[in-house]
């Protein structure tokens, strides 16, 4: 591991960064790095400037994966090297676009989740949209965050490490048992394949679970791929 590269996870480290955001950041700035094949703290503004260019046209990445690599580069330059850069100017943020979200019909949520095969992903999958649950928080739900007497899920360290309590309905707590009482889970409800290790990262889950990618949804509902961006 560089010394820049610590430096910067403990910069992140410090400010109580997720994991998740962590490895993200980490590896944005590594692929800055070796598209100019130079370590980032040789680099200014001009590179930064070809990279979004690059990263906006030429690989046509989404707003929401343009601001990542925006965030990653103002915290590597702003907080790990100290640049005293006008951040707006030099590392300027794209707009990002108000749009509504896509509303399944009860139907077609039936539909889709009819689709997923494997128990696990079925399960998570339920829980999410039971629950109103991010997949990171599903996939990290423990055995003992079930409160089946007040009938609440705990939900710990969720987006921006907050905890947090949400509500359970008597058909997710049955699910969820009946999920327990085949798998014996004995920590985390949705275990990695090393239990140990904690729960699997979604990335993993919905590379094994073809119905999740959005084209297949799209064919399964009968829906353009439009109505699903």
């Amino acid at each position: 591991m560089t010394s820049l590269r610590q430096r910067m996870l403990e910069d992140m480290r410090v400010r109580r960064l997720s994991p998740f955001t962590q490895r993200a950041y980490v590896e944005t700035v590594a692929r800055f790095a070796r598209y100019f094949d130079r370590s980032a703290d040789r680099l200014g503004p001009e590179q930064i400037r070809a990279y979004q260019v690059y990263l906006a046209t030429e690989r046509g990445l989404a707003t929401s994966s343009l601001l990542v690599a925006v965030s990653a580069l103002r915290l590597l330059y702003r907080v790990t090297l100290r640049k005293r850069w006008s951040f707006d100017d030099v590392i300027p943020a794209p707009k990002k676009p108000q749009s509504l979200p896509v509303v399944l019909s009860p139907q077609e949520v039936v539909q889709f989740l009819d689709a997923v095969k494997p128990a696990k992903h079925h399960t998570i999958l339920t829980a999410c949209y039971a629950a109103g649950l991010r997949i990171s928080d599903a996939i990290a739900l423990t055995v003992p965050a079930i409160d089946s007497e007040r009938l609440v899920l705990r939900i710990t360290k969720g987006k921006g490490q907050k905890d947090r309590y949400v509500m359970l309905s008597p058909k997710l707590l049955a699910i969820l048992r009946s999920w327990w009482k085949v798998q014996r889970p004995r920590h985390w409800l949705f275990p990695g394949e090393r239990p140990e290790a904690g729960a699997p990262e979604w990335s993993t889950v919905s590379a094994r679970s073809p119905p999740l990618r959005r084209n297949r949804l799209a064919k399964l509902l009968g829906r353009s791929d439009d109505r699903l961006k």
